[in-house]
């Protein structure tokens, strides 16, 4: 019989991670965010627990229920070896990481997954890396890092890439578990977008569409603006969704149907990221929140193959 492996929400965002461990089996808990405008999307699609909106340093960690697995997308900032080392000082409370860090340390649960843009490899020359590395291991944590694209591990046609660190308490657990391989992209952005939509999405009577009429010429094609000129994606997907698409709206996917050139809507922009149909978007939020809180999300079907992993590792009897 599975055991019930309970998980902390944490820069819980619109719930997308939590989404993809519920798929696979696991209960949420608890859930965290410093975003207000997360809260509504949240509440109207999860019963318990609620969003809890509030600076993760003042949530006192006695007060968080007790859990299995940590879960976070973590923001990422620099941080000096020499600040780490002098013990949690005030100028380092910015960096969000070394409370996770705190958490777990109190805690000890038995394992976690925290998830960040490709680029926290290479950030500050690989200091960071080496920070969080280290400090995970410090905690005696096992941990295994992977790049995971949407359209290959995910079968989600969006050229997604990001990494997730995953780490066990268990070495023989931490050895056993394996990545997602990758899996064939079956689907076309078409299934994803609908083909009427409503006319503030189209650029047809806009300033900008005199700009772009040229460029967007194939259905088969998703486009982006990009300030000055129109790219195309080369591999027939849409391109990574991100959360500056609610600023301005400048990164926002492009397509060209019968009825003209449009951006794709922020429901469309969910189900790129693998929320189900039945996700719902409220409707007192403005789109630029919504644009920037699917780019800010994760995509559910690769966290769900991760977190079917993680389970079955779980699972398995200690010997």
């Amino acid at each position: 019989m599975e055991k019930e492996f309970r998980t902390l929400d944490l820069f819980a965002g619109v719930g997308g991670i939590r989404l993809g461990f519920e798929k696979a089996g696991f209960k949420t808990i608890f859930a965290n965010d410093f975003d207000k405008t997360c809260k509504d999307t949240y509440d109207l699609n999860f019963d318990e627990p609620k969003l809890i909106i509030k600076d993760i340093w003042k949530v006192d960690i006695k007060d968080i229920p007790k859990f299995d697995i940590l879960l976070g997308g973590f923001p990422c900032q620099a941080f000096s070896i020499a600040g780490y080392r002098k013990g949690f000082e005030d100028e380092e409370k910015g960096n969000l990481f070394f409370r996770i860090v705190e958490i777990l340390r109190e805690r000890m649960p038995k394992a976690f997954l925290l998830e960040n843009v490709k680029n926290l490899k290479g950030h500050n020359k690989g200091k960071t890396f080496k920070i969080i590395k280290e400090s995970l291991e410090d905690l005696g944590y096992t941990i295994k890092t992977e790049v995971l694209n949407s359209m290959i591990h995910g079968n989600i046609p969006q050229n997604r890439e990001r990494i997730f660190i995953v780490g066990f308490k268990n070495v023989k657990k931490a050895e056993a578990f394996n990545f997602p391989k990758e899996i064939q992209l079956t689907k076309s952005f078409k299934e994803f977008t609908a083909n009427e939509t409503d006319d503030k999405y189209y650029y047809n009577d806009k300033p900008l569409y005199e700009r772009i009429k040229n460029d967007i010429n194939s259905e088969n094609t998703v486009y982006q603006w990009r300030r000055k000129y129109v790219r195309a994606n080369k591999k027939g997907v849409v391109p990574t969704l991100t959360a500056n698409m609610g600023l301005g709206g400048h990164n926002v996917p492009i397509i060209k149907n019968h009825k003209g050139i449009r951006k794709l809507t922020p429901k469309e922009c969910f189900l790129l990221q693998g929320f189900p149909e039945n996700f719902k978007l409220p409707k007192t939020l403005a789109d630029c929140k919504l644009y920037h809180q699917a780019g800010n999300s994760v995509t559910i079907p690769v966290v769900q193959r991760i977190a079917e992993n993680m389970m079955k590792i779980l699972n398995k009897e200690d010997k």
